[in-house]
């Protein structure tokens, strides 16, 4: 897949240019006073999922432009060619084929052989899952395991500790499970202190079985098992998700307790494979493949729905739209409903790891932003901490409200009042508040371009749905931005010079001028 620069992309955007000029000058609430059917021309429903972006400072004209740019852009050529499993990874000259993780049998996307890999793998891992919710799998003593601890960091812990929170109804009848990413220690001190090691499995989620913080964690966590149990306790407390054989054997992760990973599947994209092994002992197998089963509609979705109908390639150019002609560069998401916390966290990795780049595909500076920032918070807490400057202050952003019909904890009184301060936000953000009659301090200009996306309830297969539907809309944003979504030099860049400074702050090496100064105080400070 080559990036694509033709006349016809130069001529769309020049041509957005002068509309989103135009618009500029007319506010969104007159967008939407002025036509009648604006919401059955500005929404679309898809599996499970309604889009509703009637408040976009957009027309229809402009969105004519927007949908020529994804032809020009040959988006359709770069998405049939994920679903082909080309290198779409050009630096790294590998497939992206997270989309494989999810399907069906039959399906053969990436060919027979991958599908086999793919299916023969979630086999065992959710034959794992179960016998570990049974008791088949026990620890050293025999005794049933009650708590799972998953240990890993960046897509290896955001991905599964997002939708353990977001699917805690459905963690019936197996162990309870916890995550542990940070290198400072602190979340597994505090669980080692309240866990029983004989009835604690601890599953390490790293590719190469060397990354630096989840190794320190890993370590950690096996130096309590044996000093508590006995060194020749620790397989039967150990399972991975790894590569690496040798380095499995050395620390004694047990033979059977061990689930590939594939170089096709960057991490922020890979809770639908085995990494998600600690989600499945949670929920069960059961709920596990609905929630791969909501990815994969999401995946025909997207393969074959005209871009008018297409929701992730919609957002994809509504995205577009708002950061490089609206010059809005934060995206706010706001979910009305608390399970969905740490989604927002889980799409900062997977949007600004994935398009956060500089160059273009072929290594040219680009000359348009990119990845919006993004960031989030439930929305009713939101209401009451951030969005004050939302509304007046002088930074602005584009809005996506998450929201559920029904209640995910059966107290619908309550959604329905989260329902209502979410309808009420986005008219507010639309509308503002002005007029001779209102004092300065209390004016809101309005025009806060925001997305609704409306589903009936929050289960596995639509957070299955929710995260197939951003995952597209990035992959579709970095074809219409030319660049590679799918590598990350910049986090590999961080993970060699800590490499270099581990020494450093343990008064093995001298320290480089720039924190010489940081390093002494460091040591007085530690005595």
């Amino acid at each position: 897949m080559e990036l694509v620069t033709n006349a016809e992309t130069a001529r769309c955007w020049a041509s957005l240019a002068e509309h989103a000029l135009r618009l500029r000058t007319i506010p969104a609430r007159d967008l939407v006073d002025g036509d009648p059917q604006r919401f059955s021309g500005y929404s679309v429903q898809g599996p499970g999922l309604l889009l509703d972006y009637t408040r976009q400072r957009l027309d229809r004209t402009a969105r004519d432009v927007l949908l020529q740019l994804a032809d020009a852009s040959k988006l359709r050529d770069a998405i049939d060619a994920m679903w082909r499993g080309d290198a779409i990874n050009n630096t790294e000259q590998r497939p992206a084929l997270h989309i494989a993780l999810r399907q069906a049998a039959g399906a053969q996307i990436g060919g027979a052989a991958i599908e086999k890999l793919v299916l023969d793998e979630r086999a065992r891992m959710l034959g794992f899952a179960e016998r570990v919710r049974r008791g088949d799998i026990a620890g050293s003593a025999g005794a049933k395991f009650t708590d799972v601890i998953n240990i890993g960091i960046g897509g290896s812990d955001l991905g599964p500790a997002m939708a353990l929170e977001a699917l805690r109804p459905y963690a019936q009848g197996g162990p309870r499970v916890h995550t542990v990413s940070n290198v400072d220690g602190c979340a597994l001190v505090d669980l080692c202190r309240a866990l029983n090691p004989a009835t604690t499995l601890f599953l390490v989620a790293s590719k190469t079985f060397t990354t630096q913080e989840t190794m320190a964690n890993a370590q950690s966590a096996r130096d309590w098992i044996s000093q508590r149990l006995g060194a020749a306790a620790v397989p039967a407390h150990f399972a991975a998700v790894s590569v690496n054989v040798v380095a499995m054997d050395r620390f004694g992760v047990h033979a059977q307790y061990r689930f590939a990973m594939w170089d096709w599947v960057g991490g922020r994209y890979s809770l639908w494979s085995s990494i998600g092994v600690s989600l499945a002992i949670a929920i069960g197998p059961e709920n596990f493949t609905a929630l791969l089963a909501g990815a994969q509609e999401i995946d025909e979705h997207f393969l074959r729905a005209p871009w008018p109908q297409n929701i992730p390639v919609l957002l994809a150019l509504l995205g577009v739209w708002n950061i490089n002609l609206l010059q809005l560069p934060t995206l706010a998401v706001l979910p009305y409903d608390s399970r969905l916390a740490r989604f927002p966290a889980y799409l900062q990795q997977l949007d600004m790891e994935s398009n956060g780049k500089s160059v273009a595909r072929d290594g040219s500076a680009l000359v348009r932003e990119t990845a919006p920032v993004v960031w989030g918070e439930p929305g009713n807490n939101a209401q009451h901490s951030f969005f004050q400057l939302l509304h007046q202050g002088t930074p602005r952003a584009a809005l996506d409200f998450l929201l559920p019909a029904r209640s995910s904890c059966d107290r619908q009184d309550h959604q329905d009042l989260a329902i209502a301060n979410c309808l009420a936000q986005a008219e507010a953000f639309l509308r503002g508040q002005h007029g001779e009659q209102v004092p300065a301090q209390k004016v809101h200009h309005g025009n806060r371009p925001s997305n609704v996306l409306l589903f009936e309830r929050l289960d596995p297969r639509m957070l299955g749905r929710l995260l197939a539907v951003y995952e597209h809309k990035v992959y579709a944003q970095s074809v219409l931005w030319g660049i590679n979504a799918f590598d990350q030099w910049g986090v590999e860049l961080g993970k060699k010079l800590c490499e270099a400074m581990v020494p450093v702050v343990r008064g093995d090496s001298a320290a480089p001028p720039a924190v010489a100064g940081l390093v002494a105080r460091i040591r007085e400070l530690r005595g």
